[in-house]
Parts: C-alpha cells; sequence; structure tokens
C-alpha cells in the first residue's frame, strides 16, 4: 500500500463524523478534561491523534469532555512507566483511559484503581457489549473479569512471496512445518542479488510459541497451554503444564526438523529485511504490518498472506488474538470516570474501528464494522487483509495468548533456550527438561519477589 493511500484514508478519518448520538453514561456539571495514554506510533499514531480530535471536536464537545492525548512509547515501556505510579499511590498523575497490551494485563490486575467494563455497564446498561467480536473480546477477559476493551485487533499470519513459489511451481503456500520444509526443496538456491534463499526464518517466543502449543489438542480442551491456569488468564501462573504433557517436546522436534532440513534460519533480528529483499519466502508477522509490507515491496513482488503455519498436519489452524485494549482507570473523580467510557465507546463504535482497520491493517473489533463501507472498499482494493479474520473462524476459543508476571524474562529465555538446542545441537528430550528449569525457577523467583 503506497503512503498515498494512507493519508488518502486519513483525509477520510479527520474529515468524517458519526450522525449517531451514543446516550451519555453521566451529565457532568461542567467541562471535564481526562488524559489517554497511547503507544501507538508512526502512521497508526497519526490515525488515533485523527480520532481524539474528532471526538473532542464532535461527541466530546456536546458532553464537555477534552481528551489529551500522550504518546507514552512501546507498551511495555508505557506499563513500566505505569507501574511505580500504581505503587506510589500517585493518582493525581494516573491516565484515565491508557492503551494496554498483554505487558501491562499483571500491574491492572494488581491495582485497586481498576475501572473495568464490567463496572462502566453495571452504570450504563444501554451498551450492548455483544457488538464487540468475541475473540478480541475474550483476549481482554480474566477470571471471568472484563477487564478493557480492545480498540485494535491482530492476529499472526503468514507472508509469501508469491511471486516466488509461482516461479517454483508452487501453486500452493504450504500449511505446516512439514510442507515448508517440502517447498523448501523446490526454491532456487539464490536470488536474482546472488543471496542464498532460505524459505523461513524465525526464534519463537512466548506469544509465537503459545500459538504453536494452542494448536495442539489439550487433555481438557481443544487447545493446550505453555503455562498452568490457562496460560495464566484463569489465575496466575505457577508452573509450566507443557514440559509434563508433552507438548513441548512435540514442537521442539518439529522445530529442530526445519532446521536440520536447511528450511529454517535461527535468527530473531532483520526477518523483516530478509523477506523484503527475499532472502526469506515465508515470514509469520501480525496482520497489522500488511499496510507497511505492502508499501516496502513496491510492487517488486506479488505478496501473498495465509494462515498461521500448523506444527505438524495433525494440529489444529489458528493463532491467538493480540493487539490492545483501552483500560479505564478509577482516579475518585466520577466525572472522569464516566468521561472516560465515553471516550472507550467512541473507539470501539462501528465507524471508528472501520476506518482504523483501512487505514492500518489491524481487524476491526466492532461486529458492525465490517459491513461499513470504509472498510468493504479496503478489502476490496487488499484481499490479503481478510486472511486474519478467517483464520480466526478456524481458532479454538480455548486458545489463550500466555499471561505471566515477568513476562520479558519469560520471553527472552524461550528464545535463548530454543536457539541454543539448534546452535549447539542439543537434543529436543534435554532442551525440554532445561526450558522448564529455567521457566519454573522464573515463575517462582517472581512470586517469591510478589508474596503479599
Amino acid at each position: 500500500m503506497k503512503k498515498t493511500v494512507f493519508y488518502v484514508f486519513l483525509g477520510i478519518l479527520v474529515c468524517a463524523c458519526s450522525s449517531k448520538k451514543e446516550p451519555s453514561v453521566a451529565e457532568t456539571s461542567g467541562p471535564v478534561t481526562i488524559s489517554f495514554w497511547h503507544s501507538m506510533a508512526d502512521d497508526a499514531g497519526l490515525v488515533f491523534e485523527s480520532f481524539v480530535k474528532e471526538f473532542n471536536e464532535g461527541p466530546g464537545a456536546e458532553k464537555q469532555i477534552t481528551v489529551s492525548a500522550v504518546f507514552q512509547g512501546q507498551y511495555a515501556d508505557a506499563t513500566a512507566k505505569l507501574r511505580p505510579l500504581i505503587m506510589a499511590k500517585q493518582i493525581d498523575v494516573m491516565p484515565d483511559v491508557m492503551q494496554i497490551d498483554a505487558t501491562g494485563i499483571v500491574d491492572y490486575l494488581n491495582t485497586e484503581y481498576a475501572f473495568t467494563v464490567d463496572d462502566a455497564l453495571l452504570m450504563d446498561t444501554s451498551y450492548d457489549l455483544k457488538q464487540i467480536m468475541t475473540a478480541p473480546l475474550k483476549a481482554w477477559n480474566y477470571g471471568g473479569r472484563q477487564l478493557g476493551l480492545p480498540v485494535s485487533a491482530s492476529t499472526t499470519v503468514m507472508y509469501y512471496n508469491k511471486s516466488l513459489l509461482d516461479s517454483a511451481g508452487v501453486s500452493t503456500p504450504p500449511s505446516s512445518f512439514e510442507e515448508i520444509i517440502e517447498v523448501s526443496r523446490k526454491l532456487p538456491p539464490v536470488n536474482a542479488n546472488g543471496h542464498k534463499i532460505t524459505a523461513f526464518a524465525q526464534i519463537p517466543n512466548s506469544p509465537y510459541l503459545a500459538n504453536w502449543i494452542g494448536q495442539i489438542p489439550g487433555k481438557s480442551g481443544v487447545s493446550s497451554y505453555i503455562v498452568d491456569n490457562r496460560n495464566g488468564r484463569d489465575g496466575e501462573a505457577t508452573k509450566l503444564v507443557c514440559d509434563t504433557e508433552g507438548t513441548l517436546l512435540s514442537f521442539l522436534v518439529a522445530w529442530k526438523a526445519m532446521y536440520d532440513a536447511g528450511a529454517l534460519l535461527n535468527v530473531s533480528d532483520g526477518i523483516n529485511n530478509l523477506f523484503l529483499t527475499q532472502q526469506i519466502c515465508f515470514m509469520t508477522a501480525s496482520t497489522s504490518q500488511l499496510a507497511a509490507l505492502l508499501a516496502q515491496i513496491g510492487g517488486r513482488f506479488e505478496l501473498g498472506c495465509a494462515y498461521y503455519p500448523r506444527i505438524s498436519q495433525t494440529a489444529r489452524y489458528g493463532a491467538t488474538v493480540s493487539g490492545s485494549a483501552l483500560f479505564m482507570f478509577n482516579r475518585g473523580d466520577k466525572a472522569k470516570t464516566m468521561a472516560a467510557w465515553e471516550f472507550v465507546k467512541f473507539m470501539c463504535s462501528s465507524g471508528i474501528q472501520a476506518r482504523f482497520s483501512a487505514a492500518t491493517g489491524y481487524m476491526p473489533v466492532n461486529n458492525n464494522s465490517f459491513s461499513e463501507k470504509t472498510y468493504t472498499d479496503y478489502i476490496s482494493a487488499y484481499p490479503q487483509a481478510e486472511t486474519g479474520a478467517r483464520q480466526l473462524a478456524y481458532t479454538s476459543a480455548d486458545m489463550m495468548g500466555i499471561v505471566v508476571g515477568p513476562s520479558r524474562s519469560f520471553y527472552m529465555e524461550i528464545m535463548n533456550q530454543v536457539s541454543t538446542m539448534l546452535t549447539e545441537k542439543k537434543s529436543p528430550e534435554d532442551t525440554v527438561k532445561s526450558m522448564a528449569h529455567a521457566l519454573n525457577l522464573i515463575l517462582e523467583d517472581y512470586a517469591a519477589a510478589n508474596a503479599k
């Protein structure tokens, strides 16, 4: 997608206004200003800022609400800024609304200042939560509590160089690790610039591993998990379960087979560039990257988009829903809390979500967005964008992204362990043992350090 396309959509975003007026939860006694922390950068950040401006000039002005938006860096950086405020109980400088991804969930769960969607619905009985897509909504439900409302939804798919596959006589993209190995044998050895071509490149981290483990049917459900309590969704994760259930071993055996067959590069950095320079044929990445990839490719080759690959032919299709949600805080001022809910509803409304998707590549979170003309026109122009939504239909409702307190340490340890298995030629069986020991120790240390 060329930059000009984005700016056409941005123009639509700034100019278009919804004619439907949503009911106010509570009438305020005067003007209210609320703070909004977000982590959307670049083009997506411009879109977010345009929505804030639209709210302030439209429904916000009608309700005497002004939103002050502040970019707080990447999600992990924003969470790092929030954490000390929560610990010090500095409610005067906390945000009223914050965009949070999985890295900030544990902090929000543990704060006494949370104002959840469930809390808001007790005061706003007219709001129909069914308008929000089930999968993204469930991604922000913990222990039966609806904490936040999804605002950016994505899932992981497999992008591929269709031109390269066509030249190799491959008409259908692979759907599993075994098929990636088969296709790798048909690819040319080097590209037009003389660089070696490898089928795939990746070092699994915790979100990727949660997808592949989740594809394996579980003992008590359709999906399996890395850690207990359904990947930390029903309670604090305390230990691994993928080691004792055999699912981690199944994954490592299949992963090592790709590497041993020469179909996999053991790298985590520069994968996007390897794909753009046609040194790899397949790349797993978020659906939200579609617009950027099309712009970066610039027509040099045809971009294909397929479902996230399965670890085997017996595994299910699917990948977890990721993205972010809007979380509200109770800072002791009811007028601000109600104003925050009005803004959250606006950001998750049908028209806003359709336009956000068309401008960024994220999937709409509102069911009604799929019939909005802005979205249907976008899909007509870029049919690759439909892949993620279709994949959701195959994704088990039991498949959950992993949530652990020491998220960064867990993330890095998984990558280090899997990479070491390949570089030091360790067996999958020995790697299961070393991963289980290291990851369980990380969980134990975190629990001890945060004991109440």
